[in-house]
C-alpha cells in the first residue's frame, strides 16, 4: 500500500505544482519551497478527508519524506527517476527499455527497478532534457545519439520510431577512482604472479589486445594495466566516447571521435584520429576499442615503431580476436590477401588477454596468450596463463585462478631489450 500511495502522491503533487509553477518562472529554491508547502497542504487535506492517506504521511520516516520531496522536485524541474538513479554511485549500468521498464546493474548484480516513469511522454521529455544538457539533440528525425557525461559515463539513446518499445537509454557508468591492479587483485580477477607478468609485458613495450564480451571489463582492465606505462612516455588515447582514466602520465593527449549531426556534417572517425596521432610523436597509442576498418591503421602503427600500443576488441577467445581483426581489416581493404592480413596481425600483436563474465557475474581474466608467428597459413598462439576452476567451484560461485602453462615464452626480444630475463620459462621449468 505504501508504494501505491508514494506513486499516486508523486503524480498528484506534481500536477498541482506544475499548475502553480505556470504562473511565473520559479527558481530551483522556490520550487523546493513550493514542494514543501504543497505537501503540508496535502497533509491538512488528508486529515480532513482521507484518514488512510493521512496515516500514510504520519508514518513516513525522515528519509522517506526526503525521497518523496526529491522525487517530486526532480519530476517538475529535473530528471525524475533518471536523476535519482544517476545519483546512486553503486549503480554501474542503467538500461531503460521504455517508460515502464528499468534495469540497473548494482554491485555486479542486474536487477529490475519497481519504479518507472509516468508515461512515454514523461520519459521522452526527461531524456530530451538529459541529452540537451550534453549539447546533443534527439528526436524522431535524429533518433540515435551517443553522448558522454562530465564524469565520463557513456550514454546511448535510441528514440522512436527506431525503438519500438519507447525511448531506450543505456548508460555505462565508471567509478570516480579508476581501477588499479590492486583492485583487480582484490576482486581475484588476476593473481599477484600475473600482475607481475603484466607489468613486465607493458613496461617492455609489447603490443597488447584485451578482448572479451560485452560487460566483461575490457576498458576497466585496459585502464588498470596502463598504470604500468612509464610516466615519462608520451601517450595518445583514442576513443569513441572518452572512458579511460589514465592518471599517472603527464604527457598525455586524449582524443575522441565526433559524429556528424544536423548541425555539423563533418565526422571524425577513429581511423582519422589514428592517422593524426602518428604525427604527434607518440611513444604509445591506446585505442579504447577497435571495431572497424581502423584495425588496419592500428596494426600498421604497431608495425612501424609504435611498440607498447594497447587496445580492446569484442571477441570470446584469443582465436576469436584474431578472426575479428581479419574481418575488420577486410571491411576497409577487401582487396588485401588474407595471407598478408594474417602476417600483419602476427607481426603487430604480441599478447592477447581474454576476459569473461562468469556465471556468478564475476569478471575474470581467463587467458593470456602470446602471439608467436604466422606459419603455414595460420597464426600460432602460445597460451601463457589459463584460468582453471578448483574444487570449491559451484553452480552459483566460481572459484579458481589463472595458472601458468608449461609453455615457455617464445618471443623474448622485447623482454631482453628491457633488461627483463625472468618469466621466460613454463610452469615445468626451462623451455623446450
Amino acid at each position: 500500500m505504501a508504494k501505491n500511495y508514494f506513486l499516486s502522491e508523486v503524480s498528484a503533487l506534481k500536477q498541482v505544482i506544475q499548475e502553480a509553477s505556470r504562473v511565473r518562472e520559479y527558481t530551483a529554491e522556490e520550487i523546493r519551497k513550493l514542494v514543501d508547502q504543497k505537501i503540508s497542504d496535502r497533509i491538512v487535506w488528508a486529515k480532513a478527508n482521507d484518514i488512510d492517506l493521512y496515516w500514510y504521511y504520519q508514518n513516513l520516516s525522515f528519509k522517506e519524506k526526503d525521497t518523496l520531496k526529491y522525487t517530486i522536485t526532480e519530476s517538475v524541474e529535473g530528471l525524475g527517476i533518471l536523476g535519482k538513479i544517476i545519483m546512486d554511485e553503486k549503480i554501474t549500468e542503467v538500461m531503460i527499455n521504455g517508460y515502464d521498464t528499468i534495469f540497473v546493474e548494482k554491485s555486479g548484480r542486474l536487477m529490475r527497478l519497481e519504479e518507472h516513469f509516468e508515461s512515454n511522454e514523461d520519459l521522452i521529455r526527461i531524456v530530451q532534457r538529459f541529452v540537451s544538457s550534453m549539447d546533443r539533440t534527439v528526436d524522431a528525425s535524429n533518433p540515435i545519439v551517443d553522448a558522454r557525461l562530465d564524469d565520463g559515463s557513456r550514454v546511448h539513446v535510441v528514440f522512436p520510431p527506431v525503438a519500438l518499445n519507447g525511448a531506450t537509454v543505456t548508460i555505462r557508468r565508471f567509478p570516480k577512482n579508476p581501477m588499479t591492479i590492486q583492485d583487480l587483485l582484490n576482486y581475484k580477477s588476476i593473481t599477484p604472479e600475473v600482475a607481475g607478468f603484466l607489468q613486465k609485458v607493458v613496461s617492455s613495450r609489447h603490443n597488447v589486445f584485451v578482448c572479451g564480451g560485452t560487460g566483461s571489463g575490457k576498458t576497466t582492465f585496459l585502464n588498470a594495466i596502463s598504470n604500468f606505462i612509464q610516466p615519462w612516455e608520451r601517450v595518445i588515447t583514442i576513443e569513441d566516447s572518452a572512458e579511460l582514466q589514465i592518471k599517472n602520465i603527464p604527457n598525455i593527449v586524449r582524443m575522441e571521435t565526433k559524429k556528424a549531426n544536423s548541425k555539423e556534417t563533418t565526422e571524425i572517425t577513429i581511423r582519422d584520429l589514428i592517422k593524426a596521432s602518428l604525427r604527434m610523436r607518440p611513444d604509445r597509442i591506446i585505442v579504447g576499442e577497435v571495431r572497424g576498418e581502423e584495425a588496419l591503421d592500428m596494426l600498421q602503427a604497431m608495425n612501424t615503431g609504435h611498440d607498447g600500443s594497447l587496445s580492446t576488441g569484442h571477441a570470446n577467445s584469443p582465436e576469436g580476436m584474431l578472426s575479428r581483426l581479419e574481418t575488420m581489416v577486410l571491411t576497409g581493404s577487401a582487396d588485401l590477401p588474407l595471407e598478408a592480413i594474417r602476417q600483419q596481425i602476427a607481426s603487430a600483436v604480441d599478447y592477447i588477454i581474454h576476459l569473461s563474465r562468469l556465471r556468478d557475474f564475476s569478471r575474470r581474466c581467463m587467458e593470456i596468450t602470446e602471439v608467436v608467428r604466422y606459419e603455414n597459413g595460420r597464426i600460432i598462439l602460445n597460451p601463457i596463463y589459463r584460468f582453471q576452476e578448483d574444487e570449491n567451484s559451484t553452480l552459483k560461485k566460481v572459484s579458481g585462478q589463472l595458472v601458468r602453462t608449461a609453455n615457455p615464452i617464445v618471443n623474448q626480444e622485447k623482454f631482453i631489450l628491457a633488461g627483463i630475463y625472468d618469466f621466460m620459462e613454463g610452469a615445468d621449468g626451462p623451455g623446450r
